[in-house]
């Protein structure tokens, strides 16, 4: 559902999340129901037939992985879309996606875990969606919005860079993102970037033939192929780390939080400020590459951190090896389904504002 006001148009996350995929250009979608997602595949059942593309309710979630797959082996830009137990089964074609060098924008609308869980809304899928769920050494750049706009940016981001670097890109939203509405813009002819695409499956006709392959037999041929795909990686890590700070000149605890929660850590922020604390928020935004020498230049200034998140602890990991043991880092989560409020994530920095004190104090 829709409504207009001026330039703005009153959306759900996942509907401005599907109409932004085809605006940026995307003419193939292939999908499989899962909820808090289905409102993704509903949508593109309707315009993508009327943007001249093909929409298809595949079988499962393997064969919508696997028909992302041959679309994008031709140059098309395709997308998948699922909710957590629906991307585990996509796994193995995301593997494949990135063996083969093609470019796929795969979005996750997490729900609480693990096994079938709820409809509820979760973070619980950073590690699957930051360290590669499927087999082998691969990567994919993980986009974490806070908000329905940016739902609609980083998705027409997310078709740009997987062109840009041949490679699978992944949209993290939840159960709340994709279900809340805010108005958006939606730009009627975004500035996006499709390269050229000599190397696709589109005949041989006047040229010699493409090969889109990861089996690899020589055991030094498949290493080379890694080696290659890494130096792809490492460039990634180099010019995409994305992140926002608020407050962070004079902070002394840190709140460090993505998605949704980053939402409320900002409204816990304000009330914390109101009360004299010096307290800022550090948001990934890439979650891969996660900005690991952005986060570490705070803990010059920074006593301690306190990771939040919808699970039990995930990307807490990330900030402590970040951190390297110089700062304490602690952790609040809340799991299948369940939100932190604001008023909670304001007594754990107090709390842990209160005990840096105090340390303090007791080494002086």
């Amino acid at each position: 559902m829709a409504q207009n006001d001026g330039d703005r148009t009153l959306m759900c996350g996942n509907d401005a999340m599907a109409e932004a995929a085809i605006r940026a250009g995307c003419r193939c979608y292939f999908g499989y129901p899962i909820t808090p997602q289905n409102e993704v595949t509903a949508y593109m059942s309707k315009r993508m037939p009327e943007a001249g593309g093909t929409f298809l309710q595949s079988e499962s979630e393997l064969a919508a992985v696997n028909m992302v797959f041959g679309a994008a082996a031709v140059g098309a830009r395709a997308m998948t879309s699922s909710s957590s137990p629906g991307i585990s089964l996509k796994q193995e074609g995301i593997s494949y996606l990135a063996g083969c060098e093609l470019p796929a924008v795969i979005a996750n609308v997490m729900r609480g875990g693990p096994g079938l869980g709820s409809i509820g809304p979760s973070q619980s899928d950073y590690f699957q969606a930051t360290r590669g769920g499927g087999h082998g050494d691969y990567r994919h750049l993980v986009l974490a919005p806070s908000t329905v706009q940016e739902l609609v940016d980083h998705t027409i981001l997310a078709f740009d860079l997987a062109d840009r670097y041949r490679n699978p890109v992944m949209v993290l939203s939840d159960g709340i993102l994709g279900q809340m509405m805010e108005p958006v813009v939606i730009p009627d002819e975004p500035e996006t970037h499709e390269p050229a695409k000599p190397w696709a499956l589109t005949g041989a006709a006047g040229r010699a033939p493409n090969v889109v392959k990861s089996l690899y037999l020589d055991v030094l041929e498949l290493e080379a192929h890694n080696r290659d795909l890494q130096a792809k990686y490492d460039r990634m890590e180099r010019d995409e780390v994305r992140y926002e700070t608020l407050e962070a000149e004079d902070a002394e605890v840190m709140l460090v939080a993505f998605g949704t929660v980053a939402r409320i850590c900002r409204s816990a922020l304000g009330a914390l400020r109101d009360r004299g604390h010096r307290v800022g928020l550090f948001r990934p935004i890439t979650l891969w590459p996660f900005p690991v020498e952005a986060l570490r230049a705070t803990r010059e200034r920074v006593r301690a951190y306190l990771v939040v998140e919808m699970n039990m602890g995930q990307m807490v990991e990330d900030v402590r090896l970040a951190v390297e043991g110089r700062r304490p880092v602690e952790f609040y989560g809340r799991s299948g389904g369940a939100v932190m409020t604001v008023e909670q994530v304001v007594e754990r920095v107090e709390a842990l504002a209160a005990r840096e004190a105090a340390s303090g104090e007791g080494a002086s």
